[in-house]
């Protein structure tokens, strides 16, 4: 807004003094959704309208539906020289604010893993030990379960059927180990060179030596079978080894070291095979 001012013998226009005064209270929330087990930010503004200072100002934060310090635990507060649990807050002392200054306090917290799940308001105060100000809502913060690892395990084993050459068959098995359920699992299957590609319940790749073996979702506790079929010829000799090989899967899988397996075979001619 634009305020004209008379200026000697004419007009002058001089920007507006703007008088809106700062709320005594303001918070930014890192995140408004966190899950069990993280941490997250608040920051925390204090204003001082009043014309007389606030002594012993500490910045107070509540949950309004039920006790802030019941659902997380205070990690650091860098702009408060304590900081503490007092009934169903958390404060952080800021010291003697003067008429017209402000502080900032940010804490972090870290969310309990037995916190409740679900949403809540965040509340925010600054009190003085000489005067208190009203307490103000804040943003909603919502709690969630967090990501569920899934440990998928692979293994391979083969059995052979002999008519003019040999028809080796693998089985491939994928076990979720949990302790979540596992979705958009692909397991890769490879049969060794000197084979010749007999058929599969996974997809082929091409012209390739390798499967895609998918499983749309696995329970805890439950495994499933795919198996790739192929066959020697008369000039297959030597040691022949299939492999399968997790490649994806949702949640994260935690354990690495169960992802691969192999299984080997040896051929003393196209038609003797042994596994």
């Amino acid at each position: 807004m634009l305020v004209t001012a008379v200026v000697g013998a004419g007009l002058a226009t001089v920007p507006a003094i703007s008088d809106a005064v700062p709320p005594s209270s303001a918070i930014e929330v890192g995140a408004t959704s966190v899950a069990r087990g993280a941490t997250f930010t608040v920051t925390q503004t204090l204003y001082n309208d009043r014309d007389f200072t606030i002594t012993g100002g500490k910045a107070g934060l509540y949950a309004k539906e039920t006790s802030l310090p019941a659902m997380v635990d205070l990690v650091s507060c860098p702009g408060a020289y304590a900081c503490d649990t007092l009934g169903t807050s958390v404060r952080g002392g800021v010291g003697d604010v003067p008429p017209g200054e402000s502080r900032t306090v940010t804490f972090t917290f870290r969310v309990r893993d037995d916190a409740p799940l679900g949403t809540i308001t965040l509340q925010h105060q600054f009190i003085g030990e000489n005067y208190a100000f009203d307490i103000l809502d804040g943003p909603a913060l919502t709690v969630t379960q967090p990501a569920t690892a899934a440990d998928v395990a692979v293994r391979i084993s083969a059995s052979v059927r002999s008519l003019l050459t040999a028809r080796i068959t693998y089985t491939i098995t994928v076990q979720n180990n949990g302790p979540g359920d596992a979705t958009g699992i692909r397991v890769v299957g490879t049969y060794p060179a000197g084979l010749v590609y007999a058929g599969s319940s996974c997809t082929r790749v091409g012209t390739t030596r390798s499967v895609n073996c998918d499983v749309a979702s696995l329970a805890a506790g439950a495994s499933t079978t795919r198996t790739l079929t192929a066959d020697t010829t008369l000039l297959t000799v030597g040691s022949l080894t299939a492999t399968a090989q997790r490649t994806a899967s949702s949640p994260d899988d935690p354990v690495a070291t169960n992802d691969k397996a192999s299984r080997t075979c040896t051929a003393l001619t196209g038609l003797v095979v042994r596994c």
